[in-house]
């Protein structure tokens, strides 16, 4: 199975790079921050979807995110969610589908944490309760992806990464770095996978540095996981 995560800044920058940079990760699922939420939002995100093969399976306007599947994904349910809001900070949410594929069920999440470090850890425990809910329910297991707003030795995300795998460290492909796309030195997007599945590899896309450059300011990643046990 291949997840991946992106902050495509709002579809702002150049489209067609955006498009082939996705079609170089090739996912079954593709988790999405950033997306469209202004003008033209829901056709915007549809025309996404439409250019790079992909449907959507959860996501509204609020927050900003999504999550796309491939054909052949069956999505058994969707959620999206309000996380606490602390004015006069921008609105934080969680975009959550809980699908099966190869028979596998997973609860995927797509979130973007807040600037903000105590905001952020609080974000945090509500999404990890939101998603081992819906995956305790469906018989799933969590997957959270995203743009995390951090480094891997702070708070929020040594929290994540307590509660599940952080996929990187285990099978690093590449530097992990993904902020920015032009000058990229920091690995703040992640993706984080519960008990149950194997990270046979983990890291950026063999797109173009042009494209990667010009798509949006953060640089993708992409996780191949397998169900335990499988050879």
């Amino acid at each position: 199975m291949r997840i991946g995560t992106y902050n495509i800044r709002g579809m702002s920058d150049d489209v067609p790079a955006l498009v082939r940079v996705i079609h170089a990760m090739a996912p079954d699922i593709l988790c999405v921050q950033e997306a469209p939420r202004f003008l033209w939002w829901r056709r915007r995100r549809a025309e996404l979807g439409e250019l790079t093969g992909l449907r959507i399976a959860a996501g509204r306007r609020l927050g900003g995110l999504a999550v796309y599947v491939r054909p052949g994904v069956r999505v058994l349910h969707e959620e999206t969610h309000v996380l606490k809001i602390f004015l006069p900070r921008e609105i934080r949410g969680l975009a959550l589908a809980v699908v099966e594929l190869d028979g596998v069920r997973l609860a995927v999440a797509s979130i973007h944490l807040d600037l903000v470090p105590a905001q952020r850890l609080y974000h945090a425990t509500e999404i990890v309760t939101l998603v081992e809910r819906a995956a305790a329910r469906f018989g799933a297991i969590p997957v959270v992806c995203g743009d995390i707003n951090e480094k891997e030795h702070e708070p929020t995300w040594r929290y994540l990464a307590a509660r599940f795998a952080d996929c990187y460290p285990l099978a690093p492909s590449g530097d992990g770095h993904t902020f920015t796309a032009r000058n990229p030195a920091s690995r703040i997007d992640a993706i984080f996978a519960g008990p149950g599945l194997t990270v046979r590899s983990c890291g950026g896309v063999a797109a173009t540095r042009e494209d990667l450059a010009a798509a949006t300011d953060h640089l993708p990643v992409v996780a191949e996981l397998t169900a335990a046990g499988t050879p």
